[in-house]
Formats: C-alpha cells, structure tokens, sequence
C-alpha cells in the first residue's frame, strides 16, 4: 500500500514540475552575471496558436539564474510582455472558449504558472491574447496583452 502511494505522489510531483508549454527559445539576454550557476536572464520564446493557424505569439519573460536557478528549484518573478501577430492567413481551426488557455509553463517548483489566454471581440474582429501568472496563494495583477486584428493575407486564396 505505501509503496503504491510513494509512486502516486512521484507521479504527481513530475507531472507538475513538467511545463506545458510548446515554445520555441528565440533568444535571451543576460540581466545579472552571477558567480555560481547561470546568470539572470530575460528569455523570449514564440509558441502558435494551436486552433488558430497564422497566429504567433511571442513572449518574453525573466528567468532566474544562480545555484537555485540551475537546479530549477528558484521562483521566478511575475514579470512577462506578450506580443501576437498574424504571420499568415488566419483559419480558426476548431471553435474555442473565451479564456481558453493557449499557452503554460511553470514559475516555480510547484505553486506558480504563467498563463496565456485568448478571447475573440467579434465585434472588431480581433483576437486577445492576456499573458499572466497566478500562485495558489496569492496570484499577481502583473500581466500583458496582444490584440490580433483578423485580416485577410495578401496573396492568400480567399
């Protein structure tokens, strides 16, 4: 029995400490040099619209470096800007909630997340993006935001 509880909470404790972002490093720029471990850094990292072909969304976020960052054990601050463009023709999948997560990856070792959620104005025709990251506790009024107009794709078969 202590056996298959011990595999239970390793299980679970994996399951939250893998990211579920799908995003692509562009680049990053260091911050603080730090002796030990690897330095402060501002990282950014473009991810698709996975129901929304033609949208990209870039983020940028800061990363926290030293002994505790290299282990991945740091908790990195709320701090992230968002910027989405449409980088081809816009063809919406599947239909999708307003807030909808679009986008996840972990701040902490257990209890922080930054999120990216999309909502649709119809009545501009616009997709918004909200970058922003929550704690179990307490979460931060800290966030970002990117609007999409939809419009047609030069050169695109209409």
């Amino acid at each position: 029995m202590r056996r298959s509880q011990s595999f239970l909470v390793s299980s679970l404790l994996l399951g939250a400490l893998a990211g579920g972002s799908h995003a692509e490093e562009i680049g990053s720029v260091d911050t603080v040099f730090k002796f030990l471990g690897p330095n402060h850094k501002i990282v950014i990292d473009a991810f698709d619209d996975p129901k929304v072909a033609g949208v990209t969304c870039y983020l940028s976020r800061s990363e926290t470096g030293g002994i505790k960052g290299g282990l991945g054990l740091a908790e990195d601050t709320s701090d992230a800007s968002i910027a989405c463009r449409q980088v081809g023709p816009i063809n919406i999948k599947e239909s999708f909630k307003e807030g909808e997560e679009v986008f996840s990856e972990r701040r902490s070792i257990l209890f922080k997340r930054l999120h990216v959620v999309r909502f649709s104005d119809k009545t501009r025709n616009v997709l918004v993006y909200l970058a922003y990251s929550d704690k179990i506790v307490e979460g931060s009024p800290k966030n970002s935001i990117s609007a999409v107009p939809i419009m047609p794709w030069p050169g695109a078969a209409k």
